[in-house]
């Protein structure tokens, strides 16, 4: 079984949001930052850093949890982020460390 991902990606202000999943976290978030497909929502709106993830044994939990979460309201989405990571910092080496790609 494949593990996975819900991930948080903002842009350098922190007023833009976007929601995702993935069963490779290292290589989703680089694709963001490469803007590896340019006409995505995330490329137009440069939305490259990572301010929250959770993880998941299965890819089809994570799924679930994504369609939950882009279902919440901004606010619920905003007090995950801060709950999680506070200062907003961009958790990709965080993640880069500890991931192959």
């Amino acid at each position: 079984m494949k593990p996975g991902f819900i991930y948080i990606v903002t842009n350098k202000y922190n007023n833009t949001l976007y929601i995702g999943v993935t069963s490779n976290l290292a290589k989703r978030i680089l694709e963001h930052i490469e803007k590896r497909y340019e006409n995505s929502f995330s490329a137009r709106y440069n939305l490259n850093k990572l301010v929250y993830y959770e993880q998941y044994q299965m890819i089809g939990d994570a799924i679930a949890r994504e369609k939950q979460s882009k279902a919440g309201s901004r606010a619920t989405k905003l007090n995950l982020i801060k709950n999680f990571n506070p200062l907003w910092n961009d958790l990709y080496a965080d993640i880069e460390d500890i991931m192959t790609i």
